[in-house]
Formats: C-alpha cells, structure tokens, sequence
C-alpha cells in the first residue's frame, strides 16, 4: 500500500498542475508554494480576511498601573510560550502577562503535559502573582481581553497565517511576533510594533521600547489602519472577484 502521506503529495501536486489559480494567504505560504513546485505565476496572495466592525475600541484606562502582554492561541510547543514567560522575568514587575487559550490535543508523537511545564516555570521564577492563563475564551469575552490589554506578543515558531496576530492587529494593539504567517505583513519595526528572535532577551528589550503609553498608541493607531486598508472582509472579497473574472 501506498503510505497517505506520498498519497496526498502525488495528488496535491497533480492538483496544483491542472489548477489555473493558487490561493494562499501570506507571503511566507507564497515561498512554500513555490518550493513545492508550483509556478509562480499562478499564485495569487490573498490574506484572511476581519471584521472591521468587531474590532474592539481600545480606551485609555487611566486606573491601570500595569502593562498588560497578551497571547492568544492554542497552547502547544511550537507556540514556544516559555519564551515569553522568560521575557517576563526580565521586565520590571509594572508588566504582567495574560494567556489566553487551552491546550491543543496534540498528536501521539508529541510530547505531552505542556502546560504543567508552563505552570512549573512560571512556579520556577516566581511569576505567580505576574502570569494569568484564562483557558479558552470566545466572542465578547476573548474581544474584552483584546481591549483590556496593551500589547500582543507572540513567539510561534511557525504559522502558516496565524490569525490571533490579525486581531490584536484590528483591535489596534501593538505586536511584538517572531517572523511568521501575516505577522510579516503586518509588523514594521518603529512603526506597528516589532519582528524579534525567539531570544527572551531580545523579546524584553523589544517590549521595553514600548513601554510608554504615547509609543503604543501611535504603534496601535498605524497596525489598525494597515488592517483596514488590506484585510477588511470587503477588500479580500474585492480581489476574490477580481481573481475570479481573470479565470473566466
């Protein structure tokens, strides 16, 4: 028998060959299309598109005596949140950090139990008071996370778009990501926040840099507006229909 794995790569190809259109939604998803063998020319990038009208409005709570780093996502090993957790240790303890997402059911050949490792670091450095992971939220609940926090961070070590970086985007919080999925599309150093290694060093310093409230508020209006402009759902349907009338 034929294993599924060189299965679905013989048809996958044999697809892309006969097809007159590739869609894929970022550019790092470009450059794994064309090492795969697709031809370029038929490749077109169109991102996932938000709800512009879901972004929640960010308001200055001037009770708040804290920084507050958020992470949304799954909770599995290639989100590399010690990291994170390791940035903390190294910042003044005004910031704190929330997580926010459950664990991922990971397959048989992933090691299990990470988030009791997570909660053993954070034990570990004495980050208790400091750390909060809330489990999953959805809807209002995960929009009033957005709003309450003041920057996004997210350290993943891969993502083919990686969707929780465009919302903390459209909610006009500052993002401070490793090089993955839209985060390429969407953070510019000294402008919408900034791209960093998986280096909780270089993630503190990064974080520091927009400590000031005046720095994050410039930082948040500019992501938001790229947001508006390129990934709006009337934008992405827009060049759908373009690409579809080049087809026809």
């Amino acid at each position: 028998m034929i294993p599924y794995q060189t299965y679905d790569l013989a048809t996958f190809k044999a697809t892309a060959r006969f097809a007159d259109k590739i869609v894929v939604s970022t550019k790092l998803e470009y450059e794994d299309a064309v090492e795969f063998g697709i031809n370029k020319k038929k490749i077109e990038i169109i991102p996932m598109g938000i709800e512009i009208s879901d972004c929640p409005k960010k308001g200055l709570d001037k009770s708040k005596d804290y920084i507050e780093l958020l992470f949304v996502g799954r909770i599995a090993r290639n989100r590399n949140l010690e990291t994170i957790i390791h940035a903390l240790a190294r910042l003044d303890k005004n910031f704190i950090l929330k997580i926010v997402g459950e664990e991922a059911r990971t397959s048989s050949t992933t090691r299990h139990g990470y988030l009791n490792e997570l909660y053993q670091l954070i034990d570990n450095l004495n980050l208790k008071k400091r750390v909060e992971l809330t489990g999953q939220k959805l809807g209002e609940e995960l929009q009033q996370c957005y709003k309450n926090a003041d920057l996004f961070v997210f350290t993943s070590l891969y993502e083919s778009f990686g969707q929780p970086i465009l919302e903390a985007a459209a909610a006009g919080l500052p993002v401070i990501s490793t090089p993955v999925g839209v985060a390429n599309e969407l953070v510019f150093d000294n402008k919408t926040g900034y791209l960093a290694n998986h280096n909780p060093e270089e993630i503190a310093k990064k974080i520091n840099l927009l400590k000031e409230q005046k720095v994050r508020n410039e930082f948040g209006n500019n992501i938001q507006k790229l947001v508006k402009a390129h990934f709006s759902w009337e934008t992405i349907i827009e060049k759908y229909n373009s690409l579809y009338l080049q087809c026809v």
